[in-house]
């Protein structure tokens, strides 16, 4: 139905005529037949066509362990339905509409193409945004904070400088976002720089936001000790991996990442700055991984039992992390770029302080603010992004199933 809002007779000329150029042209893109022919449409058909045979299917007397699964599968079909039954409704209003857009009465004509106008939103919505929404399966990993690890690479203590400045960026993001960072763990040079950390980040949806940070982050700038103002090229590999709350394994574990058997624990004294700690007692712990030979040292905390228990926290968060990108690499063999997304030797972005640039390799994206990308909030579009292409990737692959 038309909405008779009294506004709508005070529409000018003008302001009718841009309307009637706007709804010209959705009327060429809703109408057209293609949209009922888009992928996601007719998937979202099949399903609901699926969910009735379902439904036919239940037989009416007690239920059977077949009933029961039909049953699961109807309740959880039950959101696709009930946005389809929307867009069927919006769709046919759409279509009811068009003939009032050429109705002799220019108010009448104003007030249809305003309701064109809004049915066609409505409708280019839920195939954009809605279907897709209920169609990708909900992320299993985003109540998971996250720990980064970052080391030097290519660049001596220019690279150490920049991983110094990519924990500062790391640490600026998580505030904006309102998460909680810690430092497990830190080689620090006189220069200020950093060899290698370890960071914790906690806060929901940390580890789904970050995740895609992992890889080679490549910077050129003149170092503040280059003489004849030459650039140099340096990187950092960083690590996200997922955080759980369980520390060492146990009978309830449901992961299964490791067994006690499985580990080689080693106490050591701390090395380095410290004060008088240092070197007194065997606070350092080395945890080895044997299956995997996967090796974690923590030293920065006072006691054994904290140095342990942060150890167990990182070597879980790195099996885990090797078993959901086995399980991505499984699923997607035959995505080379998804895949590629997630290696650790690829250079994923270009910091170029020169041309005041930021460049994202895996999205071809590129931001002139280089300040702002450093500082936490510009890393926000990269973050986005990266998380959108994501979904886009898991919405391909489920439109690929069937």
């Amino acid at each position: 139905m038309l909405r008779p809002v009294l506004r709508q007779l005070r529409l000018s000329r003008s302001f009718a005529t841009s309307r009637a150029v706007r709804a010209q042209a959705q009327r060429q893109t809703i109408h057209s037949p293609k949209i009922e022919d888009t992928p996601i449409v007719q998937f979202v058909r099949r399903k609901i066509e699926e969910r009735r045979k379902l439904q036919s299917e239940l037989s009416e007397d007690a239920l059977s362990d077949e009933d029961i699964r039909r049953v699961r599968k109807i309740k959880e079909l039950e959101p696709l339905q009930d946005a389809w039954t929307e867009w069927r409704h919006a769709k046919q209003s759409l279509e009811e509409t068009l003939p009032l857009l050429n109705d002799p009465d220019p108010t009448m004509r104003s007030m249809a193409e305003e309701e064109y106008t809004t049915l066609s939103e409505t409708v280019n919505q839920m195939v954009e945004s809605t279907f897709p929404t209920l169609l990708v399966p909900p992320s299993k990993t985003s109540h998971l904070s996250a720990i980064i690890e970052l080391r030097a690479g290519v660049g001596g203590s220019e690279s150490a400088l920049f991983a110094a400045d990519l924990v500062r960026m790391y640490t600026r993001a998580a505030q904006c976002h309102g998460w909680n960072v810690t430092m497990l763990n830190s080689n620090v040079l006189e220069s200020g720089g950093m060899k290698d950390a370890i960071m914790e980040v906690k806060g929901e949806g940390v580890y789904d936001a970050l995740r895609w940070e992992s890889g080679v982050h490549r910077v050129q700038r003149v170092p503040a000790t280059e003489a004849n103002g030459r650039v140099h090229t340096s990187t950092v590999g960083v690590m996200v991996l997922p955080l759980t709350e369980e520390t060492e394994p146990s009978n309830n574990s449901d992961d299964n990442l490791f067994t006690m058997d499985e580990i080689k624990l080693e106490v050591m004294r701390s090395r380095g700055a410290g004060g008088q700690h240092v070197n007194k007692t065997e606070s350092a712990v080395r945890i080895t991984h044997l299956p995997t030979g996967i090796t974690v040292s923590m030293q920065d905390e006072r006691s054994q039992h904290q140095n342990r228990r942060r150890a167990f926290q990182v070597l879980r968060g790195r099996l885990m992390d090797r078993k959901l990108n086995q399980e991505m690499i499984e699923r997607r063999d035959t995505r080379r770029s998804l895949v590629g997304s997630v290696d650790r030797s690829e250079k994923i972005r270009t910091y170029n302080y020169a041309q005041d640039r930021v460049t994202d390799h895996r999205l071809g994206m590129s931001l002139k603010n280089l300040t702002s990308v450093m500082e936490g909030d510009a890393l926000q579009d990269f973050l986005k992004a990266l998380q959108q292409r994501h979904h886009d990737e898991l919405l391909e692959d489920v439109l690929s199933r069937q």
